[in-house]
């Protein structure tokens, strides 16, 4: 009997192990399941957050810019025409029946803004009272020299981020220190001011570049440079602190019993994980860099909405200032968005696969 029992336990093992192992997979396969499901929920809760932020943000921009046209003293009709001819006198009824009509000022409030905003999502952005024509033309007109100053400030600022956190960041503790420093004076430098001090230094005493306007790069380098610096200080602030955490990591000692130099550990492992938080600000930057370029290309003498802004301001052409100002609203929250989902392809605890 003990051999046919132990023959028994024999045969039956084997079947089993294969179904204990199948059930296992199966666990594991559910588990994955369950885990890339919440990353997904998480993703989907984060992207229509941002949407929803976005929204909001838009609509409060064209609001207040609705509004800010309502400031005009007195009648708005005789307000234009007295714009428009430079002179401040009383108006007939004649005279501003087709301003009224042109720019339904003859509607109640309600309807004037519920038109606004359905100008607003047809693209329209109003017209100048002073050109006689869509504030989209007037402002497309300057918009590429603006985007490009702001483009090519964003990459400096993240090429100058990047040398200075690589080479100051984890070293001795003075360095470091100084490092931190740099990173926290240069954050803090007027905008106006650097642009004043360079343009002294690199146009007037060196002659290196052109003292105003110009078009070409070398007329481009200087006011990007006014741009990117404060921004890369800025940045720089947000990346250390995790650059120094990600060397502590135990990959990164893994990397150098590999062989691995410490500047291809620095700029191949560490610094693709320390830079989310810059990653995160890039889309405030662009904001916040498009608006600095209205200072800036005024201290330059450059074109681009930054010089259309302030020639609208003091002409009180409040079409084109409320424009300018919703465009970049817009501008900001499509970066935002698009950081948003830039994220989540970079930051491993997003990811859905």
């Amino acid at each position: 009997m003990t051999p046919t029992s132990s023959n028994k336990s024999v045969v039956t093992a084997p079947v089993e192990q294969p179904q204990a192992v199948a059930e296992d997979a199966q666990v594991i396969e559910s588990t994955q399941r369950a885990t890339r499901a919440a990353r997904r929920r998480i993703l989907t809760r984060r992207l229509l957050g941002s949407l929803g932020g976005a929204v909001i943000v838009l609509w409060g921009s064209a609001s207040l810019a609705f509004l800010a046209q309502l400031a005009l003293p007195g009648d708005r009709a005789t307000a234009i025409l007295n714009i428009r001819s430079g002179q401040v006198q009383a108006r007939t009824p004649e005279e501003l029946a087709p301003i009224n009509e042109q720019f339904g000022l003859q509607n109640p409030i309600v309807v004037q803004y519920f038109d606004y905003l359905a100008g607003l999502l047809r693209g329209e952005l109003g017209t100048s009272y002073l050109q006689f024509k869509p504030v989209w033309d007037v402002i497309g007109e300057q918009l590429g020299a603006t985007l490009a100053l702001t483009v090519t400030a964003i990459l400096l600022s993240w090429l100058l981020m990047i040398v200075w956190v690589t080479l100051t960041a984890g070293r001795s503790p003075r360095l470091r220190e100084f490092g931190s420093a740099i990173d926290t004076l240069t954050a803090g430098l007027p905008q106006y001011w650097l642009g004043i001090l360079l343009l002294l230094v690199f146009a007037f005493q060196l002659g290196w570049f052109p003292v105003m306007g110009g078009s070409g790069v070398d007329a481009l380098l200087l006011p990007a440079l006014t741009l990117a610096i404060p921004l890369a200080g800025f940045m720089g602030q947000a990346v250390r602190t995790e650059f120094e955490r990600t060397l502590e990591q135990p990959f990164v000692l893994s990397a150098r019993m590999r062989g691995m130099s410490d500047l291809q550990i620095r700029l191949s492992h560490v610094l693709r994980h320390a830079s989310l938080p810059a990653i995160t600000l890039t889309g405030w930057a662009l904001g916040a860099t498009i608006s600095g370029a209205v200072i800036v290309e005024s201290v330059f003498s450059r074109p681009g909405i930054g010089k259309t802004l302030i020639d609208a301001v003091g002409s009180r052409d409040l079409p084109v200032v409320t424009g300018v100002v919703v465009l970049v609203a817009a501008i900001y929250v499509l970066a935002n968005l698009l950081v948003d989902l830039l994220y989540a392809l970079i930051d491993p605890r997003l990811k859905t696969s």
